[in-house]
């Protein structure tokens, strides 16, 4: 099982490497970032949308939090249409997933959650811990993919490995 000391040191990782992604991201055109480039989600601003989306889906389940307005994964990639708002939530959110794993005890990773899964159209039932790590990993996937465009299109976000995440 992971410790609370794990999840504060993913948020802090995910508030990291978010910063670092929307500011090389902020570089580009409106246009540039809605670009359709062979990512899994397509763009990067529908890819930065759908793992926003991801993390307030998986907080509503382990936290409690609101459900993000988009139903469905398709509907995910455009939860925020206009740039600035979907960098707003993403501040806010981060500062969420911070604050929740702040305040985490051994026993918020104990047990079994339970959930719908729109994704496969059924009910499942994991150890808590084991979707916190996924919450966190599904992070890390995402961004990298987004990584990946932006250094294509010649804008440097910072490097991603944990041991360099500023103190």
């Amino acid at each position: 099982m992971i410790t609370p000391e794990y999840a504060r040191l993913f948020a802090r990782y995910n508030c990291w490497q978010n910063k670092s992604l929307y500011d090389a991201a902020s570089a580009l055109s409106d246009d540039e970032r809605k670009a359709k480039r062979g990512a899994f989600f397509g763009s990067i601003h529908a890819t930065l949308n759908h793992l926003l989306w991801g993390d307030q889906i998986w907080m509503s389940r382990l936290a409690g939090t609101p459900k993000p307005t988009a139903a469905s994964i398709p509907d995910s990639l455009a939860q925020f249409e206009d740039w600035d708002g979907l960098c707003c939530e993403r501040v806010a959110f981060d500062q969420i997933i911070s604050d929740w794993t702040k305040a985490m005890t051994p026993e918020m990773l104990s047990g079994d959650l339970t959930w719908y899964s729109g994704s496969t159209g059924r009910e499942l039932t994991k150890p808590r811990w084991v979707c916190v790590v996924h919450l966190f990993n599904h992070q890390t996937h995402h961004r990298g993919q987004v990584h990946c465009l932006l250094t294509q299109l010649g804008c440097t976000p910072e490097a991603t490995d944990i041991p360099f995440m500023p103190e």
